[in-house]
């Protein structure tokens, strides 16, 4: 998809579909009371008649318009004009693009982002616009003989009639955030026959390979093992596939900046180990890898951005299948940081992975470190599909990754990582036990992970509820690249 802007007087304008708003109680939005008078008070006809409401994400396609170099045009409800919140702006959006993927519209001028969301500027409307559509008309393609190709639109252009340079950032963002979202989809999407451990680290390779400021470098098993990585180690014994550790480096800033290292979990299929996990739905444990893609696509942005800042990506990546040199429960292992583990249930897998990236990424005198998994189907419990699960050991990281999922859109909530959960890890034969009994199975695997962080600050983002969709819309989300690149956004902002 082209994203453009446009910055041709409506009365001039030529194109085959115009999108603007309408409010409720029959209130036309000043583009669409524009439109109105060229074509002979055609748009008031319509929405006097009550063909549509002007309720929140309400669309009507106007096929023809007499008079007009506009060969049709989208209405879209967006509430009471004085009320529209972001999620309102949102859902509306989300309804515009999927009203264009019903026709054979090739090309469509938006207005909206000249429409008032409370609390929101015209940069971050036009990103939104940007990352909304593009997530309507995303498809996974890859493994078809015959591709689908159910939608027409190629060319997409934002409408400014003024302070077009915000419009112009917000495009540029949000292609960014949009193909970094993308990305995340579309290597979450593949089956673990072809995302592998070894095609991950190929993807970060010919990412970086895209970009001056970014370097990837890749630790084999020999080299994990003379680190003492021996928690991460156990988890690939199991699997035919070579477990990699996958770094990639942006280097944005000048060297004393300290940098933001995000870390995310890069199991590419979870079949649980020796403790295998039920037979339904078990595809969808290809997803185990989201918080990789994640880490690949944010990274990615930030390069198409070229924002002022140091970032590192780190991806412990393997399989955890079974097998008769697979991890076994009571096995006890040894972490990079010295901990010695024992292993209750090899399906807890993903904190033995990130537990040895958490201590290796201490190398990087890092500022602040961010992990991301989908870690623990308690947080679906817990939490549902709506926001991803965020605990830490730093109340300010904490509220800024807050703060950012709000503006992202990309919601999170916070759960406690008291001292008091600490105590279900506890093990009468190793350092730390790997789970904490059915209790608090977020929090406990987090209170596993914080082991490992004391020496710096830290987050972690458990994103088993959010990074896919199961049912008949199956698919990864791209969640939490918003978030992220967000994050990243506000950093720059705040310097």
């Amino acid at each position: 998809m082209d994203y453009l802007l446009a910055n041709t007087p409506l009365e001039s304008l030529e194109t085959e579909c115009l999108i603007v708003a309408v409010y409720a109680d029959k209130q036309l939005s000043s583009e669409a009371h524009h439109l109105d008078k060229l074509t002979n008070h055609l748009i008031t006809n319509i929405v006097e008649r009550g063909d549509i409401k002007g309720k929140v994400a309400d669309t009507l396609l106007i096929s023809y318009l007499p008079h007009a170099n506009i060969k049709r045009v989208l209405l879209v409800g967006l509430g009471h004009a004085d009320k529209v919140s972001a999620k309102d702006y949102r859902k509306a959006l989300t309804a515009a693009a999927n009203a264009l993927k019903a026709t054979q519209i090739t090309s469509a001028v938006c207005c909206l982002a000249e429409n008032a969301v409370k609390d929101q500027n015209n940069t971050w409307k036009a990103r939104q616009i940007i990352e909304a559509v593009d997530a309507v008309f995303y498809q996974f393609n890859e493994c078809k003989s015959k591709p689908a190709d159910n939608h027409s639109l190629t060319q997409f252009s934002l409408h400014a009639a003024t302070e077009a340079s915000e419009i112009e950032m917000g495009i540029a963002q949000g292609k960014a955030i949009a193909q970094g979202v993308a990305l995340a989809k579309h290597v979450s999407d593949l089956p673990g026959n072809y995302c592998t451990p070894t095609y991950l680290a190929e993807q970060a390779i010919a990412i970086a390979k895209q970009h001056d400021k970014l370097n990837a470098h890749i630790l084999e098993e020999a080299d994990m093992q003379e680190l003492g990585m021996g928690s991460l180690l156990s988890v690939s014994r199991g699997s035919r596939q070579a477990a990699k550790l996958i770094t990639l480096e942006y280097k944005g800033a000048a060297k004393d900046l300290k940098p933001i290292v995000f870390v995310g979990k890069g199991l590419t299929f979870d079949a649980g180990g020796i403790s295998l996990k039920p037979g339904a739905g078990m595809d969808e444990m290809k997803y185990d890898m989201c918080g990789s893609a994640a880490v690949l696509g944010a990274l990615q942005a930030a390069a198409e951005l070229q924002l002022p800042l140091n970032i590192v990506g780190i991806i412990p990546s393997s399989e955890n299948l079974p097998d008769g040199a697979a991890n076994k429960p009571g096995d006890i292992v040894t972490s990079m940081a010295g901990l010695t583990i024992e292993i209750l249930n090899t399906d807890a897998e993903g904190r033995l992975l990130l537990c040895d990236a958490l201590t290796y990424a201490k190398k990087y005198n890092p500022d602040v470190v961010i992990d991301m998994a989908t870690l623990t189907g308690a947080c679906l419990i817990a939490l549902g599909r709506v926001p991803s699960g965020l605990l830490g050991n730093d109340d300010k990281l904490c509220n800024d990754l807050f703060n950012a999922s709000e503006t992202a859109l990309d919601s999170v909530w916070r759960l406690p990582l008291w001292e008091e959960y600490q105590e279900q890890l506890k093990s009468n034969f190793a350092d730390i036990a790997n789970i904490g009994g059915r209790d608090a199975g977020t929090i406990t695997a987090a209170c596993f992970l914080s082991r490992f962080t004391e020496d710096y600050q830290w987050a972690h983002l458990d994103i088993a509820g959010t990074a896919w969709k199961t049912g008949d819309a199956k698919g990864a989300t791209g969640r939490p690249v918003p978030l992220l690149v967000q994050y990243l956004l506000n950093r720059v902002n705040a310097a």
